[in-house]
């Protein structure tokens, strides 16, 4: 069954890496860890957001209209940085955002890309999974849920390396 995680998982060198978890679970290994940022080209939305605060304000007032522009664009960088989750893999675990799962429960892991991606998100997708999208990171890995008391069939979640996290689901690290 899922559950959702007590803490944030720590920082990796990479995304193939094994590591020492201090993820909450003493003893079990770090198999792998991602982090879901931001593209660069988001950022792009924290200027755009500031700009558009500054020039409504501007003719009003200019000194409101920077506050006011700072505070936008601020605002808007905590929500994207807010708004990033991780993927943690150990020998014990999968955990992606807050959600939990103890492995002896994940089944089968599908890596899907381009075209694809657009399919099993839309009409093949199942409104019972677990979904974890983002737009700035276009491939996803769909994980069968095999326990007998979980609804959830499957997590469907954005990442930049499915083929390495099927990899490691499988055993073939």
């Amino acid at each position: 069954m899922s559950h959702p995680a007590s803490s944030s998982a720590s920082p990796s060198e990479g995304p193939s890496g094994a590591h020492p978890s201090s993820a909450g679970q003493p003893g079990s290994e770090l198999l792998y860890e991602e982090k879901l940022t931001a593209a660069w080209w988001m950022w792009l939305l924290v200027l755009f957001a500031g700009l558009v605060a500054l020039v409504a304000l501007a003719p009003i007032d200019t000194g409101a209209a920077v506050a006011a522009a700072v505070v936008v664009a601020g605002g808007t960088a905590v929500l994207l940085v807010v708004s990033s989750t991780s993927i943690v893999i150990t020998d014990e675990f999968l955990q992606v955002g807050r959600a939990r799962i103890e492995r002896r429960f994940v089944g089968e892991a599908e890596a899907f890309r381009g075209d694809d991606v657009r399919r099993v998100r839309g009409p093949e997708l199942d409104g019972r999974a677990f979904m974890n999208f983002r737009t700035s990171v276009g491939p996803v890995v769909r994980i069968r849920i095999t326990d007998p008391v979980d609804p959830t069939p499957y997590w469907l979640t954005s990442t930049r390396h499915p083929e390495r996290i099927v990899e490691i689901l499988s055993g073939r690290d």
